[in-house]
């Protein structure tokens, strides 16, 4: 697409994404924008629940996923009617549906970081305590391995932004290794190389790469497949201070999805005694009916193999 004429489309596409979302998506306390069904949008702010914001209908709804289909050079149709990828003009990441999966056209849009909320910020926003702030920055300070846990669109990846942060300030000096699928991670660290995935280069063969570029610490976006156990490795011999997100609904069942990754790697072979190892501290953020709220936070303390269980400490 040439310039002009990607300038038109893009001018199109703020047409009918409409004031309501274009308001949204340039409010730095927004983090995700969602279309039911029904035609109601809702709208989440930082340490806030979702609010109904406004109204679209179904046709413009369907107009709107067509020309985010042309910017991403695909098409979403009936036939074809799931849309995914980044909104061209801000790399805020969009996940359509059209009939006949659901009833009438919805979205979701979570917004890429604008700005990188801090630790002292969730205390003021009630998504954490000034204890749990405390633990964590400690944490920080003495390159504890941090796992954050949640569901999807639980803040995971905003937690992890403010951890960044703070890596940042209390160890300006550390050299960060960030890997991710999408660029949705923002750091300000001076010394840092962020890598991508793609299509042809997966996470783990960017941990591997990862592991001759002499890092200090070692960021993951998300673990999701075998390179667990190479990320486990790298945190455990010689690269302390590491952070990664998984998908899971509690402090516990954050390591049982780990081992389940890690058997991924090596089947058959248990690995709980270098997860017990590897990991020092669970923390949990989920949402609730006043916003995403910090739920729990557990300090892994090895793996007993006399009684074939972590042990845990809850802080």
């Amino acid at each position: 697409m040439d310039g002009e004429k990607q300038i038109r489309v893009q001018q199109k596409l703020l047409r009918e994404l409409g004031p309501v979302i274009t308001t949204a998506l340039q409010d730095p306390s927004v983090i995700e924008i969602m279309l039911n069904p029904d035609g109601k949008l809702w709208i989440e702010k930082f340490g806030e629940g979702c609010v109904v914001g406004g109204e679209m209908t179904a046709q413009g709804a369907e107009a709107l996923m067509g020309t985010i289909a042309s910017c991403l050079q695909t098409v979403v149709t009936r036939e074809s009617p799931i849309l995914e990828g980044e909104l061209p003009f801000d790399g805020s990441r969009f996940e359509g549906l059209l009939p006949p999966v659901v009833a009438r056209p919805c979205f979701t849009i979570r917004k890429r970081a604008s700005r990188v909320f801090t630790l002292t910020e969730y205390v003021q926003s009630g998504v954490m305590t000034q204890a749990q702030a405390e633990i964590l920055t400690e944490a920080v300070r003495s390159r504890r391995n941090i796992v954050v846990v949640g569901g999807t669109g639980s803040g995971k990846t905003t937690l992890v932004n403010a951890l960044i942060h703070e890596i940042s300030v209390v160890t300006p000096d550390h050299r960060l290794l960030i890997i991710e699928d999408t660029a949705e991670l923002q750091c300000a660290a001076a010394n840092k190389v962020i890598l991508h995935t793609s299509d042809t280069v997966d996470m783990l063969r960017l941990l591997r790469v990862t592991l001759r570029k002499r890092p200090d610490r070692i960021i993951v976006g998300e673990v999701r497949g075998g390179e667990a156990l190479a990320m486990l490795k790298a945190w455990n011999t010689g690269h302390p201070g590491g952070i990664c997100t998984v998908h899971a609904n509690g402090a516990e069942a954050g390591l049982i999805r780990i081992e389940g990754l890690v058997n991924e790697a090596t089947p058959g072979t248990p690995q709980q005694p270098l997860i017990g190892e590897a990991v020092n501290l669970i923390t949990v953020i989920g949402k609730t009916p006043q916003g995403r709220r910090l739920t729990e936070i557990l300090k892994v303390d090895g793996y007993d193999r006399a009684t074939d269980t972590y042990r845990l400490a809850p802080l």
